[in-house]
């Protein structure tokens, strides 16, 4: 497996692999990794479908990329994906997947004109004061302190970042700037998340920083996740003959060390409450999605809060048994355990049938939800909460079932140990009316008016207790390569494999890992697309220090590391030259 960049590749197709035919191929898991990988075994290492095997605990597929009609409770999201035109593999794997409404169209087509046609653009991302904006919205905020924080963490290597948390590299100046507002909440860092994990975001996604007030750079699916990307993935894989067999727990995988050579022997399984086993050998090949994020997730209701599920659930105790056999095979215990009680771990997805609270919306979007547009653009933080509650808004419908005159909103809040401001108990304690009782407060709806429009409203609440354990202080080494070495028949696929450069919590982490996975155990002759390398191009780089310093030009800027620099070669020496060039792309001159 190797890198490129490019188009050249980007637009070929390799040769079939040798020996592929005699290979088969066995997916543990069918989220967006396992499905990507399928896709890429059948389009680029050409195996034949009837030879790849999703084994799926749930009876339906798509992991954490959800988005569902419940007959019993209603319409339930458990969050949302952000998604930017530099996913290199999330769009070359779309760009092979038809349109399951316009014929002769691909999924990428769609999702291209779409976001052309309407982009995103938030015109609040800051609220308080129950509906205000917030008076600095739209600037970052950050002292020459936070700001020199920021560099130093930049130029800091992971080596020296291992377990070491957020909050142990920024002082209080940071945090209380708009840019850690913008950054956490879209992004769902917490302070004692890992200061590895935050530099590598800062590294992959430097070129939005201009854009990260206002979501501008963001593009979203015309549906639910599940609607616009996981249905159309399932239905090209089942055309091409691909097993799905769903209601199956693979409990191990068993691993033989063979002349140094790590070989994947046995799977252990529960189908339909039976155990069954099945035996390998070096030409089957296992694709683990180890963890969920979303693994034992519950659900209440109006009137019930989501409860608390006790066992640890069946992908992180898979991970445990495979970790068990090969120090290689990464520390999952670093992620499911430990985890802080203030962490996020309850969404809510609100249906209103009641237009009353539409106009409060629209004053804080400038849109009309029910104008099919996209709403919000992602989070609308609310500033001053006590649970840092966030609501986003997506187009309407969000399903394609949905009637008319129904608005669905999804909550999140990312501190669960702290009382609401209307509703005086943590969200974990929360029934849905209070979520929904709690949102109409902030957005400014009458007091006299909350219970009754949140009554007629029907809000499920959702419980993840491990919705943020990507985020975990971690060390090298904590997370399994996607190949580990010597592995001959065994990859780890999905957020908790390790490939460098990328970010997890992101669709395009799933894609990466997947088609890293199978390009490396099949050897196709077909590059990678590389991590997008903004941190690498000094134009970006520029354009950042004229953002992050709220667009001040040099002699505006006070950073000791910069004056120097200035005071060395002077301005008088550059002009008329490139460097003079590129500062004025950039504003700083």
């Amino acid at each position: 497996m190797y890198y490129s960049n490019g188009n050249y590749e980007a637009f070929a197709r390799p040769l079939k692999p040798d020996g592929v035919d005699e290979k088969s191929a066995y997916l543990i898991g069918s989220g967006l990794a396992s499905l990507a990988a399928a896709t890429f075994l059948v389009r680029d290492a050409q195996m034949k479908g009837n030879r790849i095997h999703i084994l799926e605990e749930l009876a339906l597929p798509g992991g954490s990329m959800d988005g569902i009609w419940n007959e019993q409770k209603g319409y339930i999201i458990r969050g949302g994906r952000e998604m930017e035109i530099h996913f290199e593999t999330l769009w070359d794997l779309f760009r092979s997947i038809p349109s399951l409404e316009t014929e002769g169209v691909s999924v990428l087509d769609e999702f291209y004109w779409l976001n052309k046609k309407d982009p995103s653009f938030s015109h609040a991302r800051l609220i308080e004061k129950q509906g205000q904006r917030v008076a600095s919205d739209g600037k970052l905020t950050l002292s020459q302190k936070a700001i020199q924080e920021l560099i130093e963490l930049f130029l800091t290597p992971e080596e020296k970042l291992q377990d070491v948390k957020i909050n142990e590299v920024f002082t209080d100046e940071f945090f209380k700037s708009n840019f850690w507002a913008y950054w956490a909440t879209m992004f769902a860092f917490e302070p004692w998340a890992s200061a590895m994990e935050m530099r590598r975001y800062l590294l992959r996604f430097i070129h939005h920083v201009g854009h990260v007030a206002d979501m501008s750079s963001l593009r979203f699916t015309k549906y639910n996740q599940y609607e616009s990307l996981i249905k159309p993935l399932v239905k090209y894989l089942e055309s091409h003959g691909v097993q799905f067999q769903y209601n199956t727990q693979v409990q191990n995988v068993i691993i033989d060390h063979i002349d140094g050579k790590k070989v994947a022997k046995k799977l252990e399984l529960i189908q339909d409450g039976k155990a069954e086993t099945i035996s390998l050998t070096e030409n089957d090949l296992v694709f683990i999605t180890n963890g969920s994020i979303t693994e034992n997730s519950t659900y209440g209701d109006n009137h019930t809060p989501a409860p608390v599920k006790h066992t640890i659930g069946g992908s992180w105790q898979l991970w445990k048994n495979i970790a068990q056999q090969d120090t290689d095979f990464g520390r999952p215990e670093k992620f499911c355990e430990n985890i802080p009680e203030a962490n996020w771990v309850i969404s809510g997805s609100i249906t209103f049938s009641d237009n009353r609270v539409v106009p409060y919306i629209e004053k804080i979007c400038k849109k009309d939800p029910l104008s099919g547009s996209i709403v919000t653009s992602g989070p609308v933080t609310i500033q001053d909460s006590n649970w840092w509650y966030g609501f986003s808004i997506s187009r309407q419908p969000h399903f394609k079932i949905q009637k008319s005159n129904e608005l669905i909103v999804w909550v999140y809040g990312l501190y669960s140990d702290k009382s609401g401001n209307f509703v005086h108990k943590k969200i974990t304690e929360c029934t849905g009316i209070e979520l929904c009782e709690e949102l109409l407060y902030h957005l400014g709806v009458p007091e006299t008016e909350i219970s009754e429009i949140a009554a007629s409203a029907n809000t499920i609440p959702c419980r993840m207790p491990y919705i943020t354990t990507y985020f975990m202080p971690r060390a090298l080494g904590d997370r399994p390569l996607v190949v580990p070495k010597n592995s001959v028949n065994l990859a780890f696929i999905g957020n908790y494999a390790e490939t460098e450069k990328d970010t997890v919590f992101t669709t395009e982490y799933s894609v990466r890992t997947a088609m890293e996975a199978v390009y490396t155990l099949l050897n196709v002759d077909r590059g990678v697309p590389e991590v997008f390398a903004s941190s690498f191009d000094i134009r970006v780089l520029l354009k950042s220090i004229y953002y992050l310093n709220d667009e001040k030009g040099l002699k505006d800027i006070k950073l000791p590391w910069l004056i120097s620099i200035l005071e060395k070669y002077g301005l008088k020496k550059i002009e008329g030259t490139y460097a003079e060039e590129i500062l004025r792309e950039a504003k700083l001159l």
